[in-house]
């Protein structure tokens, strides 16, 4: 996969591309924020279920084409992109529609909800030539950007294993929604929170491709109706629809011999708030990324020995917010380019088949090689 980071300037350079956005949610709303800052698009139309929602969003970001069924959304014919900010079951039947009609398409994490459907999204991509992007916004940080420069420079020597973890004590998205069913979903805290931090390790780390999986899952909070934060549930689990993991423990192993530990979690009684690490134990060094309860500060610590005693930088990187807009603006440079090659969602079809191997073997207690 090519790396483009592209200058928001020189978007002016083309005529804006005509978006359509799907999904008036939080995703929905940020994605439509993104595409109207950046110069590069202009947001002609916008799909959701809530007519008040449609309505304020239209009106407040001046989207003069609205609709209730994302379906006539596609079907218009000026469109040069469809953004897709929808529940995860739906990611692949939109993206397909626009891809099949000559659009293309930014959607939401995850590119689907197993491996098999983001694969025909893979697919349709490269045989209408579309650009296909995934929201994989995490990796656009300050911090992430300037541990992979670092990378470039000075290597760690040969990393042989990662640690990568997303855990939060309570935080349960939406207990009884879409969120918390297998169906819509595709799966819990793994496809939702493991799955950004799986994409900034392999970032990081030069896309390795994993050959096996060996995990472990429990839901033992969310189906008691425990650890939603502020949408807990009262009266246990009767009638709760949660038929998903709320923690996730993988080991991954990588064709170059390395490995991973995965782990997820949107509930448990542990530590308060919520922590993003991502940890490189190489052979000439190390380092870690520590995000403490979303801090913007102090998050980077490199390892290594200089004149055979241990030395402990911590570099000053500050993280500002707005990574959508980064990875949009990313998104866009690519639709300009000549060569679409590299952008028809392949890095996120890795992705998807590691997060399918790794519920298969939750499911069936082995390991799980990945073709």
């Amino acid at each position: 996969m090519s790396h483009i980071t592209p200058d928001a300037e020189q978007a002016t350079g083309f005529p804006p591309l005509r978006v359509g956005v799907i999904g008036l949610g939080f995703a929905g709303s940020t994605h439509l924020d993104a595409f109207t800052a950046l110069p590069g698009a202009t947001v002609v139309a916008l799909a959701g279920k809530e007519p008040e929602r449609l309505a304020e969003l239209g009106s407040s970001r001046r989207v003069p084409h609205l609709y209730a069924d994302w379906e006539d959304l596609v079907a218009r014919d000026d469109l040069d992109v469809v953004s897709i900010g929808v529940p995860n079951d739906l990611h692949h039947p939109i993206a397909m529609a626009a891809l099949n009609s000559g659009k293309h398409v930014f959607c939401e994490k995850p590119l689907a909800i197993n491996g098999e459907l983001a694969a025909q999204m893979v697919e349709a991509a490269r045989r209408n030539n579309r650009v296909l992007e995934v929201a994989y916004n995490h990796r656009r940080r300050a911090d992430v950007q300037y541990l992979r420069g670092y990378l470039d420079e000075k290597p760690l020597g040969s990393v042989y294993h990662t640690r990568a973890s997303w855990l939060r004590r309570s935080g349960i998205p939406g207990l009884g929604s879409w969120f918390t069913s297998k169906a819509t979903a595709g799966g819990g805290p793994l496809i939702d929170l493991g799955s950004h931090v799986l994409d900034i390790a392999l970032y990081l780390l030069d896309e390795p491709r994993a050959i096996s999986v060996s995990a472990v899952g429990h839901s033992e909070l969310g189906r008691a109706g425990r650890g939603g934060g502020n949408h807990r549930v009262s009266g246990g689990a009767a009638g709760l629809d949660f038929d998903v993991e709320d923690f996730t423990s993988a080991l991954i192993r990588f064709d170059n011999g390395s490995s991973m530990q995965l782990e997820a979690s949107w509930a448990s009684y542990s530590k308060a708030n919520e922590d993003i690490e991502v940890e490189l134990l190489g052979s000439v060094g190390g380092a870690r990324l520590h995000v403490d309860n979303y801090a913007t500060s102090g998050t980077l610590t490199l390892y290594a020995d200089v004149a055979g005693a241990p030395s402990i930088v911590s570099p000053d990187v500050r993280v500002p917010s707005g990574h959508h807009k980064a990875v949009i603006a990313e998104f866009i440079a690519a639709v300009q380019s000549n060569d679409h090659a590299g952008h028809h969602g392949e890095f996120a079809l890795h992705r998807s088949r590691i997060v399918d191997a790794i519920y298969q073997s939750i499911l069936e207690s082995r390991e799980v090689a990945i073709v």
